[in-house]
């Protein structure tokens, strides 16, 4: 029941997010979001956090040690992945956060930044992409190749997770059918993607402001 609670909590946090998100990105503009849009979204993180979380927990109950290595990899990948994107852009370094901070109190606010973004990206893709480079230290445009990158990778690894899993399982998961709690976890991320898919595609209350649909992308 607590892990019920728990799952439906933080699928909430993400649902607000993504719909703050939507209304930073295009506050010149009336938002108005459906119900079906509502929907969408709480389909598509429900799946996405949920299996993200039991594949790790699997994974981690059978190859306790490595388990931290991917935390670890997936972490600081995330963490300096915007300030990788900084660097090469040879932007200067922002100054407008706070008047009052100095150049390493701003330092430190945007290192809280990227450490949360971080956080967030190891379970799902984050509503808001950090741009160091950007007044605002976020991305307004639609990245519609980061976002097919991410969970192409994110499929593959927690198809290799799984994997490992299932190789390793030991005598605790005698009475689980592995294979069909294998492909019922996949499943489930597809799920996830298929309901951002449609999300994007048909739900989305600033469609008609997008250079490209989400298909035409891909």
């Amino acid at each position: 029941i607590f892990m019920v609670l728990s799952l439906l909590s933080i699928v909430y946090g993400a649902l607000r997010c993504n719909i703050l998100a939507i209304k930073i990105k295009y506050d010149d503009y009336d938002v108005r979001v459906k119900p079906a849009a509502y929907l969408c979204i709480f389909m598509w993180r429900s799946f996405e956090i949920a299996t993200r979380v039991a594949v790790l927990v699997l994974f981690g109950s059978v190859v306790r040690i490595w388990v931290f290595l991917i935390v670890l990899l997936n972490f600081f990948g995330f963490f300096f992945y915007p300030w990788i994107v900084f660097w090469l852009s040879k932007s200067p370094f922002p100054e407008n956060i706070e008047k009052e901070l100095s150049r390493l109190g701003t330092t430190v606010v945007l290192c809280l930044l990227t450490f949360l973004y971080a956080g967030i990206n190891m379970f799902c893709w984050s509503a808001v992409q950090v741009q160091l480079s950007d007044p605002d230290l976020i991305s307004k445009s639609q990245n519609w190749y980061c976002m097919t990158v991410y969970y192409i990778m994110r499929l593959m690894e927690n198809a290799f997770l799984l994997l490992m899993w299932y190789i390793y399982r030991t005598d605790f998961y005698l009475y689980v059918c592995a294979p069909m709690l294998f492909l019922q976890l996949l499943i489930g991320y597809c799920m996830g993607i298929f309901f951002m898919l449609v999300f994007y595609q048909f739900c989305h209350p600033c469609k008609k402001l997008f250079s490209s649909s989400i298909t035409e992308a891909l």
